[in-house]
């Protein structure tokens, strides 16, 4: 009996001794994503033009990296605050800890290289080889075109300077070891031509990271299977809203045509659209409406084209619990 103990003791030590030295590799060694490449972007007025399409219709940075008006549908951007950085991330929202998006004006910006900017738009490495955390979806940038990151990198070095000094993240023990896990080196590729609309669309929806959204996770993760199906739960001070299916099938967007699909965003860019004012207890949006609106009509169709090549999922989705019910 005591030879057992004395092995199950044993046993015991070994699994602590490498559970302790898987700790200590995630803290000390990783991300390992590389050095931040050398390179230095030209700030041309198309790549701003683009860079600025990217950043404030498609890939939407300026969404988060900037101050939104939650007491209105959607949360539309504050006029002036674009790129100071500062939307939190709480745990009252599901977040494992507090977090705040980073101001992207030169204010902060102009003492990291081009690479090092890109890096952390592609890789999720910031420029003191640090982890972020990926609630900016670096996963999905990583595999875009890198013409097009460049294009991003030369808009918001365009912006201007916002004084605005961002409190530093505090992720709970023990995501603060275990978010070293998500940075990853990018696996760029090239922009389909417009005119493959189906490939285009594919493009633009992973530019947009729509299906981060439209899917539903655990612990940060999209459940494989669940794939732009809808269900993930965003955390209101009015109740739980749930993100729509956008597949194909019945309960997604099979009943909607390609004109309804752009009408859908396009009556938010109508001059007599003004956000409502909401109260706490009201549905609201996480989805940016007013910025996703300004995608062309071309864009708009490429992506209901590739939606419609995704398996339909049965699933339909409440999109809203009250907080009363459902909290």
């Amino acid at each position: 009996m005591k030879k057992i103990v004395k092995a199950l003791l044993v046993l015991a030590a070994l699994v602590l001794l490498l559970i302790g030295l898987a700790a200590g590799y995630v803290y000390f060694f990783l991300p390992n994503v590389g050095k931040a490449p050398d390179l230095k972007v030209a700030i041309t007025p198309e790549r701003i033009e683009r860079g600025k399409y990217l950043a404030t219709s498609v890939a939407v940075c300026i969404d988060c990296h900037s101050t939104r008006d939650w007491s209105k549908f959607a949360g539309p951007i504050v006029n002036g605050t674009e790129g100071k950085g500062g939307e939190y991330f709480g745990k009252e929202m599901g977040f494992p800890g507090t977090f705040y998006s980073r101001n992207i004006t030169p204010y902060h910006l102009k003492g990291w290289t081009d690479g090092e900017v890109f890096r952390a738009i592609t890789s999720g490495v910031s420029k003191d080889g640090k982890a972020l955390f990926p609630v900016m979806q670096y996963q999905h940038y990583g595999k875009v075109d890198k013409e097009d990151i460049y294009s991003i990198i030369a808009y918001i070095r365009s912006l201007p300077e916002i004084k605005n000094d961002v409190p530093a993240p505090k992720p709970d023990f023990p995501v603060n070891l275990l978010m070293n896990l998500s940075p990853q080196k990018p696996v760029f590729v090239t922009k389909p031509v417009p005119s493959d609309t189906v490939k285009y669309g594919g493009y633009l929806v992973m530019m947009a990271s729509c299906g981060e959204c439209h899917s539903q996770v655990d612990k940060g993760a999209v459940i494989k299977g669940t794939e732009f199906g809808g269900g993930r739960e965003f955390i209101f001070p009015g109740g739980v809203v749930r993100a729509p299916n956008i597949t194909s099938h019945s309960t997604g967007l099979s009943n909607m045509t390609q004109g309804q699909f752009i009408q859908r965003f396009k009556m938010y860019q109508d001059s007599s659209y003004q956000p409502p004012n909401l109260q706490r207890t009201d549905f609201n949006s996480p989805m940016p409406w007013l910025m996703y609106s300004k995608m062309t009509q071309a864009d708009l169709a490429s992506i209901y084209q590739f939606l419609r090549t995704v398996k339909g999922q049965n699933n339909q989705v409440q999109k809203f619990s009250p907080k009363t019910s459902a909290l």
